[in-house]
């Protein structure tokens, strides 16, 4: 009896492994809980949705993706904790995500360390920075960098003479990256800060730097923040009476800042993917019939339901599809798809047209970007 279960056992873990074998594991960790789960959440549905996809369709390079999901609630040690899970317990291949700049920076050097290739979901520009921000060899991220952000806004103000302005940023990474951007762009845009307040993350009050702002008689409100504190900030602006044109940043074209500012957001402008104007496209734009099959896609499952196309609802297909663009290239040997992923060239995919260098782990441009504003409750693109 024992002989029968050794050998049974043996059975089964030798199936167990031959399964493994056939199967690519791709570590995916958003925050599916915390203050950024309103993006994390659909990123991991956008993510099992582009898998059931590919591996309906026979998979890559003759396997099935595995995705392997975690949960990194915002928290950069939780992050950190995963990332090494991924590399050293689940050998994945290569890893998307996370969701926020500071939870990205905390598992920059663990792959790096671990060589293994990461595609970012986060907005800040650091995760993709040398030097004093430490190596980013194995760090790639699909959203657009920060300062393509802040070129596209810049440009924006200067095309229509809106050049004294007045900035309140949040106090974490990605706020201190738009600040950080804005003061080293501005002057090329012919751009005056003539103030600049920051706030928590988590305040639910912004009146104080609101009023300081509004002092110093601005042309306009530049907000460099994501969730529901750009919305309080919408709030607070209204409460006030304060009359000058408002943009945020890209962090914000979302149904769900429409819905928590309400009447407030109407006419804020903001840049933003061509994933919320994708009706206004021109045919002749490249990416038009791709963000429309990932728009049906998205809306077939019944996503949109619960988590309306926003700016961010591409990013993890982005980060996904340029890890199977290198598998395809280059199979899943860790240097060899790193240099593929690098070596990108011209992918269309939802967030815009990629195209990476050893110098560039983002590749996209300010072209990638559009303005839109809030008009009776909905996105279009901007006068």
């Amino acid at each position: 009896m024992r002989t029968f279960f050794a050998v049974l056992t043996s059975f089964l873990l030798f199936s167990s492994s031959a399964l493994a074998a056939e199967t690519i594991k791709v570590g995916a960790f958003f925050d599916l809980s915390g203050r950024a789960s309103f993006i994390g959440t659909p990123s991991k549905l956008v993510a099992e949705m582009l898998v059931d996809k590919i591996n309906s369709q026979g998979g890559v390079a003759g396997k099935k993706i595995e995705l392997i999901i975690a949960d990194t609630e915002g928290d950069p040690a939780k992050a950190a904790n995963i990332a090494t899970r991924f590399i050293h317990k689940d050998k994945v291949v290569a890893i998307i995500g996370p969701t926020l700049t500071d939870t990205g920076m905390s598992v920059k050097r663990i792959v790096h360390e671990g060589q293994r290739p990461i595609v970012m979901t986060v907005g800040g520009d650091p995760v993709i920075m040398g030097g004093k921000l430490g190596a980013f060899d194995w760090v790639f991220k699909s959203p657009q960098r920060s300062e393509t952000a802040v070129k596209r806004l810049f440009t924006y103000l200067q095309e229509k003479n809106l050049t004294k302005i007045a900035l309140l940023s949040a106090d974490d990474g990605f706020g201190k990256d738009g600040l950080r951007l804005m003061e080293q762009l501005a002057s090329e845009f012919g751009i005056e800060l003539l103030s600049k307040e920051s706030f928590g993350a988590r305040d639910t009050d912004m009146t104080a730097q609101l009023t300081k702002a509004k002092n110093v008689s601005p042309q306009a409100l530049v907000i460099w923040t994501t969730g529901p504190a750009g919305a309080i900030v919408a709030k607070n602006v209204a409460q006030l009476g304060i009359d000058l044109p408002l943009f945020q940043c890209h962090g914000l074209p979302d149904p769900k800042y429409v819905e928590l500012a309400q009447e407030a957001a109407e006419g804020h402008r903001m840049p933003a993917t061509k994933l919320l104007i994708a009706d206004q496209l021109p045919d002749s734009d490249p990416q038009k019939i791709v963000i429309q099959e990932f728009i049906k896609l998205y809306t077939d499952k019944g996503y949109d339901r619960q988590f309306p196309i926003n700016t961010h609802s591409g990013y993890a297909w982005d980060a996904l599809m340029l890890i199977v663009g290198g598998i395809e290239a280059a199979g899943t040997e860790a240097e060899a798809l790193r240099a593929a992923i690098e070596q990108t060239k011209e992918y269309i995919g939802i967030s815009g047209i990629y195209s990476l260098s050893p110098q560039d782990h983002n590749g996209l441009d300010i072209d990638s970007m559009v303005m839109v504003q809030v008009k009776d409750g909905k996105f279009v693109l901007a006068d």
